[in-house]
């Protein structure tokens, strides 16, 4: 099966942009505190303040539920013409919208900013664990799907689901409904219940792994992309490389509410497009992992429109969606 090769990148707020007034601007993070979208609020705000691009510190809120849906839902209901706020999206954030997810909602709801990157996919384990490599834990769950439980930070048949499927159904686990996934609000919280024993693996993005990996609480298994990562990610193996042909790309970037003022919109794809093109930021890429992709305005909406379309063909394939 084919997946999705790009995807990712993240988000950010702010609280002085030229041409978006003096009030405060926002970015919502549509998880708790520790995941993807609440990594890319806060790096992306703090490399922004950093480069002068902000005058002051970024308010991030934490708006978690739904796999991204109550964040998305607030924006289109409550603050559709708001000129400061932004929100952190994915591909989780598309795959939702492509499996009909958010209620009523759609992705011309809303406006779409510009990427920062694409962060590639990683299954892993408590650094304790017994089992050694993504087969080890394949086979496993190809001989007893109940014994295995692992943990995402989004939705069921979100993106962290679906990258577990992916894996799955490459290894030839053909009833990809049997793999036991557990959601959780943010991919903290999911590593958290797998360092506390209630789950055995964890799925997520290379970007929200790298801490507890440095902390030395998790041990990943495999990253979901075509060849190794550079740098200090070169020590963790693909998939790929085990046998299991399986590549999930997270892009990461920005959307806006959508009777967002087209001057507002513009300043904000803008300084995105600055930040995207700084040294500081590209410093901030290859720590945390992410891969290029730089996409803005009407390149990245058709983008998105791409991903969704992709990600519903996929959703059939596998069963989530009819």
């Amino acid at each position: 099966m084919k997946l999705m090769s790009v995807r990712g990148v993240l988000a950010a707020g702010l609280l002085s942009i030229s041409g978006l007034g003096a009030s405060a601007q926002e970015c919502i993070a549509p998880a708790n505190p520790g995941g993807g979208w609440d990594f890319t609020c806060r790096q992306v705000g703090k490399t922004m303040q950093d480069l002068g691009l902000i005058g002051s510190t970024m308010q991030v809120v934490n708006l978690a539920g739904g796999g991204g849906g109550v964040a998305f839902a607030e924006v289109v209901n409550k603050r559709g013409g708001d000129d400061e706020l932004i929100v952190a999206a994915s591909t989780a954030t598309a795959t939702r919208l492509a499996q009909g997810a958010y209620p009523g909602n759609s992705m011309d709801q809303v406006r779409w900013l510009a990427t920062i990157g694409a962060d590639y996919g990683v299954i892993a384990v408590a650094a304790d664990s017994e089992v050694t490599s993504l087969t080890a834990l394949l086979d496993q769950i190809k001989s007893d799907p109940t014994s295995v439980s692992i943990a995402g930070g989004s939705a069921v048949g979100g993106w962290d689901h679906l990258k577990v499927l992916i894996a799955t159904n490459a290894y030839g686990i053909d009833d990809v409904r049997s793999v036991k996934y557990i959601a959780f609000d943010g991919g903290g919280e999911a590593v958290t219940q797998l360092l506390a024993g209630s789950v055995q693996a964890f799925t997520g993005d290379i970007s929200e792994a790298k801490g507890f990996v440095d902390s030395g609480d998790i041990r990943v298994l495999a990253v979901l992309s075509p060849e190794r990562l550079p740098g200090a990610f070169s020590k963790f193996p693909t998939a790929k490389e085990q046998g299991v042909d399986a590549i999930g790309a997270n892009w990461r970037g920005f959307y806006a509410p959508g009777d967002m003022s087209d001057a507002a919109y513009d300043a904000w794809v803008s300084k995105i497009a600055d930040l995207y093109g700084s040294s500081q930021w590209q410093e901030v890429m290859a720590a945390n992992g992410l891969a290029p992709l730089n996409l803005q305005g009407a390149a990245f909406e058709a983008f998105v429109a791409d991903s969704v379309a992709e990600i519903q063909s996929i959703s059939r394939e596998i069963g989530i969606i009819k």
